[in-house]
């Protein structure tokens, strides 16, 4: 069996309460081509797992067929819910519209041509069942891997990597890799969002991770697309991708944990009406209100 990682922190013992329903954002940009196999064989997943969900892709602009195929999509599939963002495009905005539109407790981040594992994210959707706030897939520990990745790309992506374990002191060693899973609750902890670009990947567990939220790491496998054009641009995304790491690195180091996760408060609250048999108040009932963010 593939190993995991968890990672704790003070606020470990504590419950999170139960999840009802996970939302699959995926921003899809031109992707006429799998956009259609990728929603069907996730739906196919999900229902043969009995999870409660809604996959919501966020189509960010797209001058090909891809809204037509959605919206014939919704006629056969009742939990996908398409939207269209017609502002500003890019990447990390697209995701960050699908978060906003979302009705889920828990949200997997997943890429529209079918490079992701429809069964990883069933697997997320346990694992935040066991009381994690946030679950990272890894391409590059025990049990996971890669099939077609460029060469050059790869190079650059383990350099990358390298860099942020490095500096932030971590052991997860794919912090670039979009497809991961949240919590709401967590999401809405790491805002504001800064990144527009697929700089989202990296500051969504950056952020997580240094505002101490709970994560576990499982393997995963990715694969290159079959079909369309790779929208990410590296030369484009070098300053991108350096600009997010500092801010967060300086969030961790000089922020003095000004916007770390909260414990719940827990207050007594009287029972405004006594029992009945012996005149006194009933047992205290503890009312879990979570703290306010800065």
């Amino acid at each position: 069996m593939a190993l995991r990682t968890s990672h704790k922190n003070e606020h470990d013992e504590q419950p999170r309460p139960p999840l009802t329903r996970l939302s699959v954002v995926i921003p899809a940009r031109d992707e006429e081509g799998c956009i259609a196999s990728t929603v069907e064989h996730l739906h196919l997943e999900l229902r043969l797992n009995n999870i409660p969900h809604e996959i919501v892709v966020v189509d960010d602009g797209s001058t090909d067929a891809t809204w037509q195929i959605l919206t014939d999509l919704t006629q056969k599939i009742k939990e996908l819910a398409p939207v269209q963002n017609l502002e500003d495009h890019g990447f990390g905005r697209a995701i960050v519209y699908g978060i906003d539109h979302c009705k889920g407790d828990a949200v997997v981040i997943m890429m529209a041509d079918e490079s992701d594992d429809c069964r990883d994210v069933v697997r997320y959707w346990k694992l935040l069942n066991e009381n994690f706030d946030c679950v990272f897939g890894s391409r590059f520990v025990k049990g996971g891997g890669v099939i077609d990745y460029p060469w050059i790309k790869l190079r650059l992506n383990r350099m990358a990597n390298f860099f942020i374990k490095t500096i932030f002191r971590i052991k997860l060693n794919d912090t670039t890799n979009a497809f991961k899973a949240y919590r709401k609750t967590t999401l809405d902890g790491c805002r504001p969002f800064l990144s527009p670009h697929f700089n989202l990947t990296v500051e969504l567990p950056l952020k997580a991770i240094v505002r101490g939220y709970r994560w576990t790491t499982i393997p995963i496998t990715w694969r290159n697309r079959r079909t369309g054009v790779a929208k990410l641009k590296i030369r484009e995304m070098g300053s991108r991708y350096f600009f997010i790491v500092a801010y967060v690195w300086l969030e961790k180091y000089f922020s003095r944990g000004d916007y770390r996760r909260r414990p719940a408060i827990i207050t007594p609250v009287e029972d405004p009406h006594p029992s009945k048999s012996s005149g006194q108040p009933s047992d205290v009932q503890f009312l879990h209100d979570r703290a306010e963010r800065s």
